[in-house]
């Protein structure tokens, strides 16, 4: 993405858009009606006017980092960041989570916490703003006993969009701990209550094809659990390519690298 020259296109749409609003009317109508149509729309002008000049001024202020997003120069950009957060104290919601996606891009799961930690003491609420990303760096790092915990401690005062989510990956983190039994009591409660799609269908997959191999005495149980929750999937999300384009909408989300295959293979056990 060239963000210079959306800057250049946004900027002259900007422009043109103003001077159609104020020279138009003043050509086509009376010099008497113009006069009247200018003084009306004078706070309006000025408005439009500080749209733009803050909209200069944002572009200007991070020319630097659309640069280097730009290149995808990803060791360049963690050391811009790091100056602007960690030591210039510029904890922004923007920043933090920019800088948390450069570290797991970079496989650094060390960074992620270190920032994590710096993160909870400047100011907390942005930890829970990025629950997903700072839990599953844990995961990524293998370090599964601290991604149970710390989904586990945020279960409940997670934000609504995010909850299911801080569920599901504290299960995933139970599972891959051979915590059989919690793992399926996480994914059995999201495969029958859960509204998102993508959830319900890991859970239900999960459920059948390795937590109900090792939990012979409820094998049945959590077998018909994840039948009833696939056909729901299926008859929310017909065929594999509405499965793939609701996956699709995770793309965006650097959390739902560690599950990527997973995403496939529940797809491809959905619809088999």
């Amino acid at each position: 993405m060239k963000f210079k020259l959306i800057f250049i296109l946004f900027s002259a749409s900007l422009l043109l858009f103003l001077a159609a609003i104020v020279f138009i009317p003043m050509i086509v109508f009376s010099s008497a009606f113009s006069g009247y149509y200018f003084r009306m729309i004078c706070p309006f002008i000025l408005l439009w006017a500080l749209i733009f000049f803050a909209f200069v001024f944002f572009y200007f202020a991070n020319r630097k980092l659309f640069f280097l997003l730009e290149k995808e120069d990803w060791p360049a950009l963690v050391r811009y960041l790091e100056e602007r957060v960690i030591q210039k104290g510029k904890y922004s919601q923007r920043l933090v989570r920019l800088l948390a996606n450069s570290y797991l891009v970079l496989s650094d799961s060390a960074g992620v916490m270190n920032l994590e930690n710096k993160t909870a003491a400047a100011n907390p609420a942005l930890v829970d703003n990025n629950v997903l990303i700072f839990g599953t760096a844990r995961i990524l790092g293998n370090d599964i006993s601290g991604a149970i915990h710390f989904f586990d401690s945020r279960k409940e005062k997670a934000k609504p969009k995010y909850k299911e989510w801080v569920y599901w990956y504290h299960g995933f983190s139970l599972l891959l701990n051979r915590q059989f039994v919690e793992a399926g009591n996480e994914f059995s409660f999201l495969a029958q209550v859960s509204k998102d799609a993508v959830i319900t269908a890991l859970s239900a997959f999960f459920l059948s094809e390795i937590i109900s191999k090792a939990l012979f005495e409820e094998n049945q149980e959590l077998m018909d659990i994840s039948s009833a929750a696939k056909g729901r999937v299926k008859m929310t999300l017909p065929k594999i390519e509405d499965w793939r384009k609701d996956v699709s909408r995770l793309s965006s989300e650097i959390h739902a690298a560690a599950i990527s295959k997973y995403l496939e293979e529940t797809g491809l056990w959905l619809y088999k």
